[in-house]
């Protein structure tokens, strides 16, 4: 008999207003438990529209073509579907929020021509990357926000967008607080602002020269170590990068720099050590030194020195390590002793 209750097959178009309507029900008291099962089911509907296997036992065709998936993409767009997704990610199932992870990110890769009309309309609708944007400040969604979020700034229009929202500079706050899975989430998608495309980037430090370094500096001392590491590494990276010229000769020119990395040089972790020397070189390599940053090294000279010729001797078939050691050494050692300063 069970074939009297087998539902006919759903158009892409009207699962998608179907799970629009069940969407709008999941805080009611009443119908919150039936509504997010029938989201999970149409979400496992539209799964299948995107793998083309469909999935007859929810009323949907197999063999799905590419029109399929047209219809589909086009109702979400006109529906507003993706926003209603994303603002009530916290209120459905964890299998459901996978889903519209593929969703999104299956959208985002569709193409029509040379258009990407997905990245169209999250720009013309831009309180969906807001609401990603946002992720981290609710744990039980910040994976799936941090993945999603991420796909979408691999185009360059979405992540400049976003990189001059004040929202963006979250965050660093997002890096340094909250349990280990969101602030390893948050940092992954700052780095990935930080360094997919180098001229938005660019742009932006040209933009916030002091700001960025002040927030920078205010990981690299943080009390959360992957977070310490992590941040130091992407400095060294960024200061390295030749259109981040403005930001090097910034950041290397300031003794307060400077001597935030002598600091960190001395860290109890080794991995934040040798990081941390990533970024003293390039203090030492620079050819322009200001009068106070040859004077602290000079100061230095002698604690610095003892410290460097045993720094990383485990790395000794590091070759590049063994070279920019060794040239930074020779460096310090050409700086006049202190006593002579005196004289």
């Amino acid at each position: 008999m069970a074939f009297l209750f087998k539902r006919n097959p759903k158009s892409p178009a009207e699962l998608v207003r179907a799970m629009n309507d069940q969407l709008t029900k999941l805080e009611t008291v009443n119908d919150g438990k039936k509504a997010q099962d029938e989201i999970t089911r149409y979400l496992m509907s539209i799964k299948g529209i995107l793998t083309g296997r469909g999935d007859e036992s929810n009323g949907v065709l197999p063999d799905s073509q590419p029109d399929q998936i047209a219809q589909l993409a086009h109702e979400i767009y006109s529906t507003d579907c993706l926003y209603l997704l994303i603002q009530n990610l916290p209120l459905i199932d964890f299998d459901a929020r996978k889903v519209v992870s593929l969703l999104f990110t299956s959208l985002l890769k569709r193409k029509i021509v040379n258009r990407s009309p997905t990245v169209d309309h999250l720009l013309q609708r831009p309180q969906i990357l807001i609401l990603l944007m946002k992720g981290p400040e609710n744990s039980e969604i910040s994976i799936n926000t941090g993945h999603m979020l991420r796909e979408a700034i691999k185009y360059e229009q979405i992540a400049k967008y976003l990189i001059f929202k004040p929202i963006f500079w979250n965050y660093f706050e997002y890096c340094e607080y909250g349990s280990f899975e969101t602030s390893t989430e948050a940092f992954l998608t700052l780095n990935d602002f930080l360094t997919t495309h180098k001229l938005v980037a660019s742009e932006f430090f040209n933009s916030n020269l002091h700001k960025f370094i002040d927030r920078i500096n205010r990981l690299i001392v943080s009390p959360n170590y992957v977070t310490k590491r992590q941040s130091v590494k992407l400095l060294a990276q960024l200061i390295l990068d030749k259109p981040n010229y403005n930001l090097m000769t910034t950041y290397v020119n300031s003794p307060h720099n400077l001597k935030l990395i002598m600091i960190l040089l001395g860290d109890k972790s080794k991995n934040v050590q040798f990081e941390s020397f990533n970024v003293f070189k390039i203090f030492i390599a620079n050819p322009r030194k200001s009068k106070s940053i040859i004077e602290i090294l000079t100061k230095n000279r002698e604690r610095l020195l003892q410290f460097l010729r045993t720094f990383a001797n485990d790395r000794k078939e590091d070759e590049l390590f063994t070279v920019e050691r060794n040239f930074v050494i020779e460096q310090i050692e050409s700086l006049p002793k202190l006593v002579q300063l005196q004289n």
